[in-house]
């Protein structure tokens, strides 16, 4: 089992699973600060763990 393919579908998961979140609060958001806060904070985190789960799952090469 390739280490570095686990590794990047784990992050690739854990992106998915922030973008999801970040879905829930913008549709029970009331416009306050700490929501506006909160859906940048978790919509940045989904995006940068999923782009680099991709990649990383993209340019590891399937070794036997």
């Amino acid at each position: 089992m390739n280490l570095k393919r686990f590794f990047g579908g784990l992050l690739t998961i854990l992106g998915i699973v922030g973008l999801i979140y970040t879905a829930v609060i913008f549709a029970d958001t009331s416009g306050g600060t700490r929501d506006i806060k909160s859906l940048i904070i978790y919509g940045i985190l989904g995006i940068v763990f999923f782009t680099s789960g991709i990649s990383l799952v993209r340019t590891t090469k399937d070794e036997s």
